[in-house]
């Protein structure tokens, strides 16, 4: 869903364009360190706002230091090899970042404290960060101007944030709770920065908001098909009839055993009978994803999952019954 392994930009970009030939994406090496890093690299793209590493995690700074440059330097270094590897490129292409929740969970204000535990401050963090992502934005399509960019937000705290269950700085208590409006309001905003174009939020934690987030105005809603049960039936239901998209993570993100591809699949299949939904919407309703991000997996299971996933979503579209 974005985070590969290794740490080198070329072949993080020659895997994916050459796995992925219709639905490229720019591909994040956490391998790397602090900053290539799924909050160090959103981090960096903030505007006005600055983080460094602590030993706690990153903090809120007064001024951009080496922390903050080095993740904008690895960012270069990952635009530079998705320009050269997409030369003439037309279709679509996504891009990734840490979306406004989880961002305001994982990054520390000077007091130590969740960014979470000030109103002020998390609308102040949403705000920079839907600056950074239009700049970035703007930024990936100078380079590759035939793309039509999808924007991925990653929310894997969203649910935790929702229910008040992420923890302060002591580790004994937890930040209240914060309202599903504020919530949503907060998605819509940094969402809005690619107004016209689809916006994907990816969660590979349990209990996905499918309804909050089509509130919120996404066009496609990705997660752990593992993690679904009867009881998401409706909610699910209803947003494939809403129009919204389905990235539906059934392949693994770490090594084994892969099945066949049409058995991959067989879950999603067995999803719409129950639904009762035509299965003529399966191959323009669902995109075929891993679970999560594939930084923890070998390069070659890397390889041969982004392979398997396109194989899966063509039993799907040939084979939808």
């Amino acid at each position: 869903m974005g985070a590969m392994p290794g740490g080198d930009a070329r072949e993080a970009v020659k895997t994916v364009t050459g796995s992925l030939e219709d639905f490229p994406f720019l591909a994040e090496l956490p391998a790397r360190g602090p900053g290539a890093d799924m909050i160090g690299r959103t981090a960096g793209l903030l505007v006005e706002m600055y983080a460094r590493v602590e030993p706690s995690g990153w903090r809120i700074g007064d001024r951009p230091g080496r922390d903050t440059k080095r993740a904008r330097s690895w960012l270069g270094q990952d635009l530079d090899a998705l320009e050269e590897f997409t030369q003439g490129y037309e279709g679509q292409l996504k891009v990734q970042a840490v979306g406004p929740w989880t961002l305001a969970a994982a990054l520390e204000l000077k007091n130590g404290e969740s960014v979470l535990s000030d109103v002020g401050a998390c609308r102040d963090l949403a705000g920079s960060l839907a600056e950074g992502l239009r700049e970035h934005l703007a930024e990936v399509q100078r380079r590759v101007p035939g793309a039509q960019l999808v924007l991925q937000l990653d929310e894997p705290s969203l649910t935790a944030v929702l229910r008040g269950q992420v923890k302060t700085a002591s580790g004994y208590r937890t930040h209240r709770a914060v309202d599903r409006q504020i919530v949503e309001a907060g998605l819509r905003e940094v969402a809005g920065v690619h107004a016209g174009g689809p916006v994907v939020v990816h969660s590979c934690a349990p209990d996905v908001p499918f309804a909050l987030l089509r509130r919120a105005g996404m066009t496609a809603i990705s997660f752990d098909f593992s993690l679904l049960t009867e009881r998401d039936d409706d909610v699910i239901g209803e947003a494939v009839e809403g129009g919204t998209r389905l990235f539906a993570g059934v392949v693994p993100g770490t090594d084994g055993p892969l099945s066949d591809p049409a058995g991959s699949v067989m879950g999603v299949r067995t999803l719409w009978r129950r639904l009762g939904l035509s299965p003529a919407l399966l191959a323009e309703a669902v995109t075929v994803t891993p679970a999560c991000g594939l930084a923890g997996a070998s390069p070659d299971y890397a390889r041969k999952a982004l392979a398997h996933c396109v194989q899966a979503a063509r039993s799907l579209a040939d084979n939808p019954e």
